[in-house]
């Protein structure tokens, strides 16, 4: 809106430094110490009047600045400049500015421009039948419409619009703000504000009303959220955001954030005063105050040490879901929870060139149906593990290690745990191509156990335990004209202590693992710390690599594992039970942005039948964008106890340039149920998307769903999102 603050500043400048003008057919000048320079077809000087006149193809340029016109005139006694006919003004930065005509002092803080519009770089448009400049930092608009949609000769109605009575520009406060608004869609007037107003993009933080959130519930009923901004300072700031429902009682949600010199603080919150309700917003219990805090932070002790905090915290199981709050399953520092289950941690955490350490205290809270599961959840206070590593050069790498984890719960056992270990590995090419990799490891656990139904003497179990082997590859490369391909053969083979699983160690972090290709070959295959592969043991594989010279890639690894003994603490669902493992396999097909697949399948050791198969796939053609997970799990090696099959799947289909269709289903196919089921269309151009979506969920949860939701999203460039959230 300051239109002649920058370009004109080459005028004024130029005509105030007492040039001489030569009557020419091409006249130009220049001053020295403004660097201006000014030309015309024509330039004279009125000296009854006391004008000086430039006419014809006038353009004047000034550090960057070049503005055009048909004419421009100076008045020497009054100072003022006036530009008119097909004035232009480019910046610098490419943003073009049009007038009719434009008048301003030599001092730049008073002037005009008649029909005026302005168009920047990324697209955003503006217009007003007149501009004024009324001191240094205040510009008005009269008349306005602004919108950041580009405009074609063929069509001069944008998708989106603001007009307005007035709009005014502060640059000393750094906000817009507009008389008399009215939001246009496609040229059609659909909200009406008497005043709005927003801050200077470019400007420092301004507090302020965002966007509402509108939507209607089967649960709450009508919903009307408006967040307000409160920047406190250039450090922190919290978003305050009322919400009415017509159903239930109100809801106030907080967003807090803050920096400090060594990390920062997030906190999102909320609290009511209601009692519970159902899916048709029915209520019963009693009424009182219910809410939720979700939290974290991060600081930097030193160069190599950092300590942080996550909170989770919620007063109802289903409070999250009859109000809609997201966040849930976010990391919010060193570890992640399982959906429907609540963690609060405080951790420190060191590292540098060739150690490690953390320590964490984790608590959790259940949201699901089972509470005496709940009371079985170990809560860890603390859990700790810290190692250093030795580089040996041509004799390889070592570490030595220390872990320790004490865990209570309300029912059932408490378990202290105390490990120390060491390992080392090296990796030698051996005289015809293969490649060896000798290893070793050893391990001391020290269990203290109490509450635990064992029938052995004491609560003090302790064990030592070892393995060494050696993988030996040999990699075969093959390449062509049109693919390179690469196979490699794969062997393991180890010694390790006989029997390490004791009967008395509670199994509390090796309950879900399932052994796959990504730890095929080590010497130990069970990941954790309760639970130990002894014995001795052998896995052989092959691995194969296709590029091809167009950018295609495809992978493939697959093998199986044998053990000398059967150790009865591993179940089948882990594929470590017996002296066989089950056949695995990993495959990927990589065909680059249009289409990429990923595959991981379990086979049967005995009739070859699938036990197991993820497969994952993104597509991504000229109109069609879409993922997808495919799962199926037989009983017998389900960790549930029940088969499991479903589907996952999220797409966008463009019908044309502007409009496209929306497709998402997550299903349980074993349970022939749709977990939620969605069917949209939309919306999209250069400076907005608008989404109606159709949404079926047969999800249930004690007194909520199935539930069925129609969900309304409009996006606008550089104004944000209005329409609502997911709502039911």
């Amino acid at each position: 809106m300051a239109v002649w603050k920058s370009a004109l500043a080459a005028v004024v400048l130029g005509a105030a430094g007492h040039t001489a003008f030569a009557q020419s057919e091409s006249a130009s000048a220049e001053t020295e110490a403004s660097r201006v320079t000014l030309t015309a077809d024509d330039v004279y000087v009125m000296e009854d009047e006391n004008l000086v006149v430039a006419e014809g193809n006038v353009q004047a340029e000034y550090e960057g600045r070049v503005m055009t016109a048909d004419r421009l005139t100076y008045d020497r006694q009054t100072a003022k400049v006036r530009a008119q006919g097909n004035v232009v003004i480019l910046e610098p930065d490419g943003t073009q500015r049009f007038a009719e005509e434009i008048e301003t002092d030599a001092n730049l803080a008073n002037g005009y421009a008649v029909g005026f519009s302005m168009r920047t770089t990324d697209g955003t448009t503006a217009s007003a039948n007149l501009a004024r400049r009324e001191n240094e930092t205040y510009n008005s608009l009269e008349r306005a419409v602004f919108t950041s949609c580009e405009l074609c000769e063929e069509d001069t109605t944008p998708t989106w619009a603001i007009r307005a009575r007035k709009a005014v520009f502060d640059e000393e406060e750094g906000m817009y703000s507009y008389r008399d608004a009215v939001l246009e869609i496609a040229g059609v007037p659909i909200i009406y504000l008497p005043y709005f107003a927003h801050p200077d993009p470019q400007a420092e933080r301004r507090s302020g009303f965002l966007f509402p959130t509108v939507g209607s519930s089967s649960k709450r009923g009508f919903v009307y959220q408006q967040p307000y901004f409160w920047a406190i300072s250039p450090y922190q700031d919290l978003t305050v955001s009322p919400m009415i429902n017509s159903k239930v009682n109100p809801v106030m949600e907080l967003d807090y954030r803050k920096r400090f010199w060594s990390g920062q603080v997030n906190f999102n919150a909320s609290f009511t005063h209601e009692q519970n309700f159902d899916s048709d917003g029915e209520t019963f219990g009693d009424e009182k105050w219910r809410g939720h805090i979700f939290g974290n932070g991060k600081f930097r002790l030193t160069n190599n040490w950092l300590w942080g905090f996550g909170v989770e915290k919620m007063s109802d199981d289903l409070y999250s879901r009859r109000y809609d709050i997201d966040g849930e399953n976010e990391q919010r520092g060193l570890y992640t929870n399982q959906p429907r289950l609540l963690l609060s941690q405080i951790f420190t955490q060191g590292q540098s060139a060739n150690w490690y350490a953390d320590a964490s205290l984790l608590t959790f809270d259940s949201l699901r149906f089972d509470d005496a599961r709940e009371d079985s959840i170990a809560d860890a206070l603390p859990l700790a593990f810290a190692e250093r590593v030795f580089d040996f050069g041509d004799y390889g790498y070592a570490s030595v290690n220390a872990s320790a984890a004490y865990l209570v719960r309300d029912a059932g056992s408490d378990s202290q745990r105390t490990s120390v270990g060491a390992d080392w590995s090296m990796s030698k090419v051996l005289p015809g191509g293969f490649l060896a990799e000798p290893f070793a490891e050893a391990r001391f656990d020290h269990y203290d156990l109490s509450d635990f139904p064992t029938e052995g003497e004491g609560d003090t179990v302790e064990r030592g335990f070892g393995t060494a082997g050696m993988q030996v590859s040999y990699p075969l490369f093959r390449p062509g004209k049109s693919v390179d391909i690469t196979v490699e053969p794969i062997i393991m083979g180890a010694v390790g202590t006989s029997g390490p699983n004791d009967s008395d160690i509670p199994i509390e972090d090796g309950d879900f693992y399932e052994l796959d290709t990504s730890s095929l070959f080590d010497g130990n295959a069970q990941a954790g710390y309760d639970l130990y592969e002894g014995d001795s043991k052998l896995a052989a594989g092959i691995s194969t690599v296709a590029r091809w010279k167009s950018g295609v890639q495809f992978t493939g690894i697959a093998g199986r594992r044998w053990r000398s003994r059967n150790d009865p603490r591993f179940d089948e669902s882990s594929n470590l039970d017996g002296t066989v493992s089950d056949w695995v396999g990993a495959f990927s097909l990589d065909l680059g942005n249009p289409f990429s697949i990923q595959t991981k399948v379990r086979l049967d050791d005995d009739t070859l039948e699938l036990n197991r198969v993820d497969t994952s796939l993104d597509l991504n053609l000229n109109r069609v964008k879409a993922s997808a997970l495919y799962y199926q799990i037989k009983e017998d090696v389900s960790a549930s106890g029940s088969p499991q099959e479903g589907i996952l799947l999220q797409s966008e289909i463009t019908v044309t340039d502007n409009y496209f269709v929306l497709y998402g289903l997550q299903r349980d196919i074993e349970g022939n149920r749709d977990i939620r089921h969605s069917l949209g269309l939309g919306y999209q151009d250069d400076c907005s998307r608008f989404e109606l979506i159709f949404e079926r969920s047969e999800q249930i949860d004690r007194q909520l769903g199935p539930s069925d939701s129609i969900l309304f999203r409009f996006s606008l460039k550089t104004l944000g999102q209005v329409g609502s959230n997911n709502f039911e």
